[in-house]
């Protein structure tokens, strides 16, 4: 079973996906092509976890931790199926991440790795988006990196945890104008589903429709204005959006700004960029 959420004239409704309609509740249907998506869930929290795909570790050249380490991304960064990401104005180094996300089905705390699969309402599609023109400043928070406006599209549906299973080796692929650009599968994970809800559930109480993001495969690279960006997970869907520019340029009056730096470069073209020094502000 899929449901979505969409604007039905004018109204937040949530929805039955039958083939290519939805249908909801009172009867009403629309096809899937016409509908104006909503994010499917409405989390009070989007937790992320940092490296968990052996092939993105491998792409570093690093290791993995001896347990997962996480970050969090603000729910005012939430975006739909077909919704715009925006790349603000003096940011250059927009990247996408492909990723599942786990929609959290009833309240959880301290439970274990086999009850965390009980707490799991099901699944849909996330595009973990980092501006890292912020990573020198941002770095240990991810903030601004991961956090700001648009930058977690969700969607297009909420596929239930009893019809989809992800530890049978899932592909999840991220293409960009229609051409692949991360290739992987939930076999790479370190850490599975149920491993994450529990992990987190030890401190931190999960409320129903809470997401966590599972980690991306490698290859996340950055992406232009007018760049389509689709990531296809197998039994999951298509979840896409079109990078945009943004209308105002970030304000130079207040804060740390955007920068080029060896850490940043390494961190948007994959850890393949021979630094040349490269430091500073950008203006």
């Amino acid at each position: 079973m899929e449901t979505r959420r969409i604007l039905l004239e004018g109204a937040v409704t949530p929805v039955v996906r039958d083939g290519e309609q939805l249908v909801a509740g009172d009867g009403r249907r629309i096809a899937i092509v016409d509908a104006i998506h909503l994010p499917p869930v409405v989390p009070s929290k989007i937790l992320c976890v940092h490296l968990n795909h052996r092939s993105r570790v491998e792409e570093f050249q690093t290791s993995l931790p001896p347990a997962p380490t996480y970050f969090h991304k603000p729910v005012s960064s939430l975006n739909a199926h077909e919704g715009h990401v925006v790349r603000p104005d003096r940011c250059e180094w927009l990247n996408y991440e492909g990723e599942i996300a786990i929609v959290i089905g009833r309240t959880t705390r301290n439970v274990s790795q086999d009850q965390a699969w009980e707490h799991i309402a099901g699944y849909t599609i996330a595009n973990d988006y980092g501006l890292h023109d912020f990573r020198d400043t941002d770095a240990g928070s991810m903030l601004r990196v991961k956090g700001s406006d648009t930058l977690c599209p969700l969607g297009p549906g909420l596929i239930f945890a009893d019809s989809w299973d992800p530890r049978d080796g899932k592909r999840i692929r991220t293409l960009v104008n229609g051409e692949v650009r991360q290739d992987g599968s939930t076999a790479e994970m370190q850490w599975d589903m149920a491993y994450l809800v529990a992990d987190l559930a030890r401190t931190i109480t999960l409320e129903p429709g809470d997401v966590i993001l599972s980690g991306t495969p490698a290859n996340s690279r950055p992406v232009q204005p007018g760049d389509v960006v689709e990531v296809q997970v197998e039994g999951l869907g298509t979840l896409r959006n079109t990078i945009v520019a943004g209308p105002t340029p970030i304000r130079d009056d207040v804060g740390a700004q955007p920068t080029v730096s060896e850490e940043v470069l390494s961190t948007a073209l994959g850890g393949d960029w021979e630094f040349r020094g490269v430091r500073g502000p950008r203006r």
